[in-house]
């Protein structure tokens, strides 16, 4: 695994939209601005058709966070569901390091992050329609935050809505859950579109 991919403390993620694909593409930046990966959906054929059918917020599906050279970091990815989903999020060996849970308040969802042994350590919430979400640890310290504000160079390069900024607070020493709680805040925006 190549672990320094989860090293930075911020991420920009910029939305490229596939208007004749059914999977969703976004990449994935530095804070300087270089391209480092993108996060990819993946879907079957079987599961294409069935988005022209069902409601897709009860469909499964699989997104992976790569480098630039396409090899996976991380995925998130989700079973059939009929009521409150269980992601699951797993290093780029494929061992489940977490779990997402969520729950949504009109237009603020919350999402609970555990570790593989189920317990709780982080959590996301906040506003989906402002977009401005805290992360926070287990004893609901803000340690991050997602959102579409940001400063300095970034500003020039990003300056449409379709593209946001997660941040890590640069003291959160916890290697073990970073990956699970960058996983989950990276592909926030996915999550959330797969669950409508």
């Amino acid at each position: 695994m190549s672990s320094d991919f989860f090293e930075s403390n911020s991420y920009f993620i910029d939305e490229k939209v596939n208007l004749f694909k059914f999977e969703n593409v976004y990449q994935l930046y530095d804070d300087k601005g270089q391209h480092i990966g993108a996060i990819k959906q993946k879907l079957t054929t079987g599961q294409k058709l069935l988005r022209l059918l069902l409601n897709k917020g009860m469909l499964p599906f699989m997104l992976e966070i790569v480098n630039l050279d396409g090899k996976v970091q991380a995925t998130v990815s989700r079973g059939w569901t009929f009521w409150m989903s269980k992601i699951v999020i797993t290093d780029a060996n494929g061992v489940p390091v977490g779990s997402i849970a969520q729950k949504f308040k009109l237009f603020k969802p919350t999402f609970k992050i555990s570790d593989n042994a189920g317990v709780v350590v982080g959590q996301i919430t906040g506003d989906w329609k402002a977009w401005n979400f805290k992360i926070s640890d287990a004893k609901e310290n803000q340690i991050g935050a997602i959102s579409k504000k940001w400063a300095g160079a970034m500003k020039e390069i990003f300056t449409t809505a379709d593209k946001y900024n997660v941040v890590i607070n640069d003291d959160y020493a916890d290697k073990k859950n970073k990956l699970a709680i960058l996983a989950g805040a990276i592909t926030i925006d996915m999550v959330l579109k797969e669950a409508k």
